[in-house]
């Protein structure tokens, strides 16, 4: 009885040290998942949200999306949506306030329908 109750408390210890910028990044990670080549800009929006978390206990609020940015070139104007979705930085550990681009998940679309995520994506339509 002894084993099931110190397992008890040390779930709950364990689920309260939980960061709500954890919460965010766990909750676009999963969402990144539901999405398709094809969706408009709104379907993908109701999907990976457009909330804010964090600020908590000196966290930074992090915003659903992060940020967006627009590409330009010859031929086509895209825009790009970056959620929060990894801890990469060492610098993290000393100021957990601190959020990098290679934190972030680009959401690239052209003309309004969502042509594909991820870093690697983003780089090939810049070159």
């Amino acid at each position: 009885m002894k084993k099931v109750a110190v397992v008890s408390v040390l779930f709950v210890l364990a689920a309260g040290c939980t960061s709500s910028l954890d919460r965010v990044r766990t909750a676009n990670r999963r969402n990144i998942l539901k999405l398709s080549v094809g969706m408009t800009k709104e379907q993908s929006l109701a999907i990976m949200g457009n909330k804010s978390g964090g600020g908590r206990f000196g966290e930074p609020t992090v915003n659903s999306p992060y940020k967006s940015e627009i590409l330009q070139s010859r031929e086509k104007t895209f825009e790009v949506l970056y959620y929060y979705t990894d801890i990469k930085s060492v610098i993290y550990a000393a100021n957990p306030a601190t959020i990098t681009d290679n934190e972030l998940t680009p959401l690239v679309f052209d003309n309004g329908k969502l042509i594909g995520w991820g870093t690697s994506f983003l780089e090939d339509i810049r070159k």
